[in-house]
């Protein structure tokens, strides 16, 4: 990444970092995957503005297009985490007829709070508060989220599972859709 704008951060292989890695045990194609062009490919995607700040945006593999806008998952669940119903969540595509994904929060609850419709409509309207139009969360799904043993999220559990339910017909209480509230596009009184 050079300038202004978003891409990949990039290690450049020249420079010979100090502590960096000889490369993957015994994987020569994931070797050559992430060196390629003589840069360290790490995953992470950033934007640099015109004072050459870095703002992280996401994993590449996170990263995925809605309605042809590039959507990171990072910044839609740092709001959904400002809700006090949110101890945790992880947005993955869900595939859409029109806009082919849309955003799916996966939503571990805080201490006090259940699934119910209510707690899905405030969480959704939080949501078209504090979000631009085009990351607006969708759907939502209150579940204990998969986890490696370092306790990361596992997102690729997730968006294989958005695959499945694909497949299926859609379960009536097991996800909420922000079609399901009709006055959610009404604003609320003052």
């Amino acid at each position: 990444m050079a300038g202004t704008g978003e891409g990949e951060i990039c290690l450049d292989l020249a420079q010979h970092p100090v502590n960096f890695m000889r490369g993957y045990l015994d994987d020569e194609a994931r070797n050559a995957e992430a060196t390629h062009g003589g840069l360290y490919h790490t995953g992470d995607v950033a934007t640099v503005d015109e004072r050459g700040y870095i703002t992280f945006v996401g994993r590449t593999d996170d990263v995925f297009k809605a309605s042809d806008y590039k959507i990171s998952p990072f910044e839609v669940e740092s709001v959904l985490v400002e809700h006090p119903a949110v101890l945790e969540a992880a947005v993955v595509p869900a595939p859409d007829s029109v806009r082919l994904a849309v955003p799916k929060a996966y939503i571990a609850l805080a201490p006090g709070h259940e699934a119910s419709d209510d707690t899905a409509l405030s969480i959704l309207r939080y949501a078209r508060e504090h979000l631009a139009p085009y990351q607006r969360v969708r759907r939502i799904e209150f579940i204990e989220l998969p986890k490696t043993i370092s306790g990361k999220i596992r997102r690729v559990e997730l968006r294989m599972r958005e695959l499945e339910i694909a497949e299926s017909p859609r379960s009536s209480k097991q996800e909420w859709w922000d079609t399901d509230f009709p006055n959610l596009r009404r604003t609320p009184p003052s």
